[in-house]
C-alpha cells in the first residue's frame, strides 16, 4: 500500500471539509446539477479522447498503481543479482531453474538464460516487453491527466449555465445571491477533482512509471551479467551506477565486507586460503 497517496487524499478532503464547516453548513456546498455537469461532462470528454475499451482498464490500473507499491528497490535487485551470478558461476545457468524470483520480469529473464538463449536475443526480447509494459502503464497516466484537464473546464460550463439561469430570473433580486453561489459551485467541483485527485494521481503515475522503467533497465543489465557469468566484483561495479548516489558507497562497503568475510573464512584451519597453503608448504 502506498500510504502517501491515501494520506494525501484523506488530508486534502479533511482540510477542505473542515474549512467549509467552520464558516457555514456543509449542505449549501452540495448541488446535484453541478455535480452532474462536472462528472458527466468530464467522463464524456474522456471517452471521446480514448477508446472505451481502454478507459476502464486504464482507470482501474491507474488507481491500483497509485495506491499499491509493489516495486522493488534497485538495491534489492542488485543484491539478488549478486546471489544469482555467484550461483551461476558455481553450478551453471541450469542451476538457476529452481531459484524462486518474485519479480515476474526478472523471472522471465532467468528462464530465458536457463533455456539457452543468446544474450542478444534475451536483451531484445526483454527490451521489447519493457517498452510494451511501460506503454500500457502510461495510458493510465494520460487518462487521469485528461480528467484533470477536463474537470475545471466543465466546472466553468456549469458556472455559465448557472449564470444564464440567474440572469433569466432578474425580476426577483432576492434570489440573485443564492443563484450566484450555486453557479460558482460547479467551478469548485471541477477544481477539486482536478487539483486534489486527477492531476496528483497522474503525476504519481508518471513518477512510478519512470521508476519502473529504470528498474526494468537494471534487470535487463542484471540478466546479461548473469548470462555471461561475470566476476561478482565487476558485476557490482557495473550495476552500482543504477543506485542513488548516497547508497553507492554503502553498497560497496557491504559487498567488500562480504568478500573479506569469505576470505577470512578460507584462512581458517581446514580452508584453502593463503595461510593454510603456507602451513601445508612448511610441512
Amino acid at each position: 500500500m502506498d500510504i502517501a497517496t491515501l494520506l494525501g487524499l484523506v488530508i486534502g478532503i479533511t482540510v477542505v471539509t473542515l474549512a467549509i464547516m467552520t464558516g457555514s453548513e456543509l449542505s449549501i456546498f452540495l448541488n446535484l446539477p453541478g455535480i452532474l455537469i462536472v462528472c458527466g461532462g468530464t467522463f464524456a470528454a474522456t471517452l471521446i479522447k480514448f477508446p472505451i475499451s481502454g478507459v476502464f482498464v486504464a482507470f482501474f490500473v491507474g488507481i491500483r498503481a497509485a495506491f499499491v507499491n509493489e516495486r522493488e528497490s534497485p538495491r534489492e535487485i542488485i543484491d539478488l543479482t549478486m546471489r544469482l551470478v555467484k550461483r551461476a558461476r558455481k553450478v551453471g545457468l541450469l542451476g538457476l531453474e529452481k531459484v524462486r524470483v518474485r519479480n515476474t520480469f526478472f523471472r522471465k529473464g532467468i528462464q530465458l538464460c536457463v533455456d539457452g538463449r543468446e544474450v542478444d536475443v534475451i536483451r531484445k526480447m526483454m527490451t521489447q516487453e519493457m517498452e510494451l509494459a511501460i506503454q500500457r502503464q502510461e495510458v493510465g497516466e494520460r487518462v487521469f491527466r485528461a480528467i484533470g484537464e477536463s474537470a475545471p473546464a466543465f466546472g466553468m460550463v456549469g458556472t455559465l449555465v448557472g449564470l444564464v439561469q440567474m440572469l433569466s430570473s432578474m425580476d426577483d433580486p432576492t434570489s440573485i445571491g443564492r443563484a450566484m453561489a450555486v453557479a460558482l459551485l460547479t467551478t469548485l467541483y471541477g477544481l477539486l477533482i482536478a487539483q486534489l485527485i486527477a492531476l496528483p494521481i497522474s503525476d504519481k503515475l508518471e513518477a512510478k512509471n519512470a521508476i519502473e522503467k529504470a528498474n526494468r533497465v537494471l534487470i535487463i543489465e542484471s540478466i546479461v551479467q548473469i548470462h555471461e557469468r561475470n566476476n561478482p566484483t565487476a558485476v557490482f561495479d557495473i550495476l552500482e551506477a543504477y543506485l542513488p548516489e548516497k547508497q553507492r558507497n554503502q553498497g560497496e562497503d557491504d559487498f567488500e565486507s562480504g568478500i573479506n568475510m569469505g576470505r577470512r573464512a578460507t584462512d581458517r584451519p581446514g580452508g584453502v586460503g593463503p595461510m593454510n597453503r603456507r602451513a601445508t608448504d612448511r610441512k
